[in-house]
């Protein structure tokens, strides 16, 4: 998937010369974890119902119950879903022992948990936002428990 903000990201961290990507990520893990912990849309169309994206579980919970309006879109539903990964990611991360964020080569963010198990949580964010299905909060409390 094609992450925007990423281009600036690397252009600021990926060392010169062709270094691989996940090379300048091992340097600086904070920054794109703080990078993709931005979810702008996601934190805006929150704060417009009333629900705080505190970086909680809970947190997840009251995005599930949030009305689906944004269905009607088919521009925004793919950015949103884009941002409810990330937020998903950026949960999970902060609250699982041992979880992190990797790039895979095509630049694609995952959550890889410290079993080794990588999830495509924008993938699930995606499905999330068009869908409701898997529900947030039910994926994270499955990957909580790994």
């Amino acid at each position: 998937m094609n992450i925007p903000f990423l281009d600036s990201w690397r252009k600021r961290h990926a060392p010169a010369h062709g270094v691989a990507l996940a090379d300048g990520v091992d340097r600086d893990p904070e920054g794109l974890a703080e990078l993709l912990a931005e979810c702008e849309l996601l934190r805006a169309h929150a704060q417009s119902a009333g629900v705080a994206l505190d970086d909680s579980p809970s947190s997840l919970e009251a995005l599930d119950q949030l009305q689906p309006r944004w269905r009607e879109d088919p521009e925004l539903l793919t950015w949103l879903g884009n941002d409810a990964g990330l937020y998903l990611g950026t949960v999970v991360v902060r609250t699982v022992e041992g979880a992190g964020w990797w790039l895979w080569p095509n630049g694609q963010p995952v959550v890889r948990l410290a079993n080794g198990r990588e999830i495509d949580v924008v993938e699930a964010g995606q499905a999330w936002a068009a869908d409701g299905a898997p529900e947030l909060s039910q994926l994270y409390g499955e990957l909580a428990e790994n």
